[in-house]
């Protein structure tokens, strides 16, 4: 019987709070992408654009927040 070995996750999920409205706002995070990401998106309640900053730490705890961008 062959074991297979697990595979480490590649994808996680965290949330943010939204700098405009504030809603929770829960996001996909692809691990692969490296340790520290940052992209813009839309918040899907408000609208307002955001710049989303991720951390993966050492431990693989991930933990984001967001910058309402400037009109």
């Amino acid at each position: 019987m062959k074991r297979r070995r697990k595979r480490r996750d590649v994808t996680a999920e965290t949330s943010y709070l939204c700098d405009i409205c504030g809603e929770e706002i829960v996001i996909p995070v692809d691990r692969s992408a490296g340790d520290s990401q940052e992209f813009v998106e839309d918040c899907p309640v408000c609208c307002h654009p955001q710049t989303i900053h991720v951390e993966i730490e050492e431990d693989g705890e991930v933990r984001a927040w967001s910058d309402g961008e400037a009109n």
